[in-house]
């Protein structure tokens, strides 16, 4: 998320507008990153993902979440007097720096996604569609936790690795998303950019590829 912090930071250094055109996948702090522009531009292939904070665990990275999760869970039979000898042992393999550490990386997340949403995203939102009364700075940080908290519940999604499409993101988030694939044009020029792309980077065998106004 610090990455994701510093690359929107530079954007905003160049540009006032900035629009994510996602064809395929962004996902973890990729979905924090997205959440920062004026505008979020998917089609139905589309998805984001959840943004919970991964942590490097032998080899291989899980859901720091998880280790809250099961941390309040046995905490709770302990404080039930339901706690057996087997999750006292549990317990007391638990770091508590480091579960602070994961807290923190979950809150930076959700902090993020509520400034960059509320100051880009929402900057247009105004009046409220049903009612049509004026929506205010609160009403719109509101908003924006709501689905800063719901796109953080690793329990929700059941998996990190989970593929969010844009309707999910739309009916259910209440997200509003530019489906570029309804504008034959527009969802033409970007798939043939994206494949191109995507061959050059294989052909190359490059596992990073930026591509800027005057260079690759």
């Amino acid at each position: 998320m610090e990455v994701a912090e510093r690359m929107v930071n530079v954007f905003r250094h160049y540009y006032s507008d900035v629009a994510f055109i996602i064809p395929d996948v962004a996902m973890s702090a990729g979905t924090v990153l997205a959440m920062s522009g004026d505008e979020i531009m998917m089609d139905f292939f589309s998805c984001l993902g959840p943004i919970d904070p991964q942590i490097p665990r032998e080899g291989k990275l899980v859901p720091a979440l998880s280790y809250l999760v099961q941390f309040k869970r046995l905490m709770d039979k302990a404080a039930a007097g339901t706690a057996t000898t087997a999750d006292f042992a549990l317990l007391g393999k638990f770091d508590l720096a480091e579960l602070h550490q994961y807290e923190m990386a979950r809150e930076l997340s959700t902090t993020l996604l509520v400034k960059w949403l509320a100051k880009y995203k929402f900057k247009d939102w105004t009046v409220t569609e049903g009612q049509k009364r004026a929506v205010t700075q609160e009403m719109r940080e509101a908003r924006a936790e709501e689905i800063a908290r719901r796109l953080s519940d690793h329990e929700y999604w059941r998996s990190h690795g989970r593929r969010i499409p844009m309707q999910v993101l739309q009916d259910e988030l209440k997200l509003r998303i530019q489906d570029f694939g309804s504008v034959p044009e527009h969802n033409r020029a970007i798939r043939d950019y994206f494949h191109l792309m995507s061959d050059f980077i294989a052909a190359n065998s490059w596992g990073n590829f930026v591509h800027a106004k005057n260079y690759i």
